[in-house]
């Protein structure tokens, strides 16, 4: 049977995973990335439940593990530092709980996998698809700078703002909602003890937006850390401004914080490594038209805690799929979606407590909230407080595919 081309676009997690098990099977991958090279840094991620499953079966468990952040907790702190509340990560259960036993920053994780793959996938960075015209024996792809090319089949692995989706589905607003808030991350460093504790705090509304948060990723006790600042506001106008101005405006927002605020202030003034983005939930009602189908956050993005395991098993079980259809896309494309649906639908669920519970708006709101955590431990149910994530993220099995016994 034919193992045909496949182009991807989007060298984030899902893409280099997708291309890794597709050379397994014998397909021709290729991979298209707007980036002008691999982006560094980002923030700490989880793997959790069968995709530990996934990373085992690449061979890449070890490496994996060889990078785990060593983050073992999130700890609520006041203004003053103290902590308030803690939540360990032996919470909900042995595969990690909230805090997943396989935290790594996304910059290595990409790595590892583009590093499994090989030579065997080409990687095309600093390009991106401008249409797509589907036809019998192909897509023909036409892009911002190579020549239009026909492949076999597209894979929209290009985030929640995916770009194939919007040619080969239609308007983004169909299919992405809106949460409210936007997210930030970038590296810096913390004269903070963290222990291998992740420091959480907020401030309520002011300086023209909602409920703020601030989120400090200790990598071991080297004293860098990942930053992450998360603002509420209705405005979504800022994703269009450049990098001085989103360094302006989390300036602004932040004006007069305390705790270790003014600290990070400072180092962002200094790096060029941020990343910024208006956070949105994908809900696709099918996740394929014609030759072209859709992978990770450009099909299923919004989760919580769940989107890199998610893209590591939808990767999985999609280029198995098309191994045992024979390359056939119609059969493999409805047997991935089969396959996938009930665990993305296990997985694919907000903030515990929502927005109001992650950022709230007033000081009473935050106090509230803590007080809620500081008991949470010790409540009969807590798993199914939390959202269940241990059970949800095992809630899919894997099949052989031809490949293990």
């Amino acid at each position: 049977m034919r193992r045909g081309t496949v182009l991807i676009s989007g060298a984030g997690i899902a893409g280099p995973a997708l291309a890794y098990w597709l050379r397994r099977h014998g397909f021709t991958p290729t991979i298209v990335e707007r980036a002008p090279a691999p982006r560094p840094g980002g923030q700490a991620i989880d793997i959790r439940g069968t995709a530990r499953q996934v990373v085992d079966r690449m061979g890449v468990l070890d490496a994996v593990r060889a990078h785990h952040t060593g983050t073992h907790g999130i700890a609520y702190v006041d203004d003053r530092g103290r902590r308030v509340a803690t939540m360990g990560g032996d919470l909900l259960g042995d595969s990690g709980g909230i805090i997943a036993e396989l935290e790594i920053l996304r910059s290595d994780l990409v790595r590892i996998l583009m590093e499994a793959g090989g030579d065997g996938v080409e990687y095309r960075y600093g390009d991106h698809i401008t249409g797509l015209v589907d036809g019998d024996d192909g897509v023909k792809v036409t892009f911002e700078r190579a020549p239009a090319q026909v492949f076999d089949l597209v894979v929209g692995a290009d985030g929640i703002r995916s770009g194939v989706r919007a040619h080969a589905f239609g308007d983004e607003s169909r299919y992405v909602r809106d949460l409210g808030y936007y997210s930030t991350y970038f590296p810096a460093r913390t004269r903070l003890r963290l222990d291998g504790w992740e420091l959480m705090h907020n401030l309520p509304a002011g300086n023209g937006v909602g409920g703020r948060v601030t989120l400090l990723y200790p990598l071991g006790d080297t004293g860098e850390v990942r930053a992450m600042l998360a603002f509420v506001t209705p405005d979504r106008s800022y994703t269009r401004l450049d990098l001085a101005g989103r360094k302006a405006l989390l300036a602004r927002v932040y004006a007069g914080a305390g705790w270790e605020l003014p600290h990070l202030l400072e180092q962002l003034r200094d790096t060029d490594d941020l990343y910024f983005a208006r956070v949105g939930e994908v809900r696709v009602d099918g996740w394929s038209r014609g030759r072209s189908v859709l992978l990770g956050d450009a099909a299923f993005g919004g989760s919580i805690g769940m989107g890199t395991s998610m893209a590591l098993v939808g990767a999985y079980v999609l280029a198995g799929e098309l191994a045992a259809a024979g390359g056939d896309h119609r059969v493999a494309f409805a047997a991935y979606e089969n396959e996938m649906r009930d665990y993305v639908a296990a997985n694919q669920k907000g903030l515990p407590g929502g927005l109001r519970g992650f950022a709230p708006s007033s000081r009473a709101g935050i106090w509230l909230r803590n007080q809620s955590m500081r008991v949470m431990p010790h409540l009969p149910g807590a798993s199914r407080m939390m959202g269940g994530i241990d059970k949800a993220s095992n809630a899919v099995g894997l099949k052989s595919y031809g490949l293990f016994g």
